[in-house]
Order: C-alpha cells, then structure tokens, then sequence
C-alpha cells in the first residue's frame, strides 16, 4: 500500500455533519456502485444489495428511523447494505449459471459444488444464514470504507438505526431484501469539529502479531 494509500485512510473519519449544499459526482457514485459489486463474498453468492438513495425528502423520513442522526438528511446519497432473505436452491442455481455463462464452466465440473452447496444451505437455520449474509455485508461495508477514503468522498457507518422501519419506508420486503447497514456519503461540513480530532488506534505493536 503506497504513502497516499495511507494519507487517505488517516483523513477519513466518522463523519458527524456533513455540508448539505455538496453533492457528489455521477461518476463517484459509479465508482462506489463498481466497488460494492466487486466485494468479496463467501462462495462469491453475493447474497447483499446496495439501495442508493439521493432523494432528500426520503432522507428526511429515514431520520426519524436513525435515532435522529442528521447525516442521513446531510448527505449527499444514503447507501443501505441489504441482505437477500432467502438463500435457497434457486438463488443457488442462479448463480451457477451465471459462472456457466461468464466463464464457460461445463455442468460436469459446477454441479458437484453446486449440490454440495444446496445441500449445506438447506440443513442451515433460518438464523444461521442470515448471520452468514450479514458477514459479507459487513465485507462490503469495510470496502466502501476503503474506497471512499481513496476518493475522498466523506462517509459515516451506521449500526444505529430501525431495520424494520427502513424496510417499510423502502419496500425491501417486496423485494425479498433486509436493511443491516447504511452508510451516508458525501462532503464533510467545515465546522464538523469531529474533522480536526486526532485518530485513537492501538500502538502497532498491539494491533498486528507477526510470526515469521
């Protein structure tokens, strides 16, 4: 990772206020929408979705499910990381297909994977996916995070919020999806005071155990 890579994680931070007046470039926004796309996932199911949102009325009705937290209406957009609520043979089979179709992989060779993956997934709890789903929204997220900071487009992860009303405002139900992250992007405010304040971190030494 260059110097500039991390300069770039050093400048971001948790944004508390952003300007309300900026908003972001198409091509930004594209930028993120590849880079979501682009996660890793476990088996490469990509069982998550991202909802953009530029819409500041609907911003606005989200505060109230954000516990009140003005980032939401601030932002330029709103990112919701959504998870699929169903991971089930078809959705599995939609996949293989679609690895058959890029890459040209005869049936000889995905099918063996394809049934061992069916048969994992079915003895799985209904819980038990959704956490599985749950982690690679999280992968995701960590992503965003990262490709924010080398575009220098402000962001502030969100955990606190009402899933369930998110879902209603947003139809996801309908669209077989659940709300688990958001993450509101953008231009930080010049007197967000949080912007000045020094990084708290563990020492390295801490952090990272190296065994050669």
């Amino acid at each position: 990772m260059s110097l500039d890579s991390i300069k770039n994680l050093e400048w971001r931070y948790a944004v508390k206020k952003f300007d309300s007046e900026k908003i972001l470039p198409q091509e930004k926004i594209e930028r993120l929408k590849q880079a979501f796309n682009l996660t890793a996932t476990s088996y490469g199911l990509q069982p998550i979705t991202l909802v953009v949102i530029r819409n500041k009325e609907l911003q606005k009705e989200l505060v109230e499910h954000s516990f009140g937290q003005q980032q939401v209406v601030q932002a330029s957009h709103v990112l919701v990381i959504c998870i699929q609520s169903d991971i089930d043979e078809a959705y599995i089979s939609r996949y293989f297909e679609q690895v058959k179709k890029i890459r040209g992989t005869s049936p000889d060779i995905l099918d063996p994977f394809k049934k061992a993956l069916v048969a994992d997934f079915s003895k799985k709890e209904v819980h038990e996916i959704e956490q599985w789903s749950k982690n690679q929204a999280y992968l995701a997220l960590g992503n965003l995070l990262t490709i924010c900071a080398m575009e220098k487009i402000d962001s502030c992860p969100m955990e606190g919020f009402l899933p369930s009303a998110y879902d209603t405002v947003l139809n996801l139900k309908e669209k077989g999806l659940t709300s688990v992250l958001v993450l509101p992007v953008g231009y930080r405010a010049d007197d967000d005071m949080f912007s000045e304040f020094k990084k708290v971190r563990k020492n390295i030494e801490e952090s990272i155990i190296e065994i050669n």
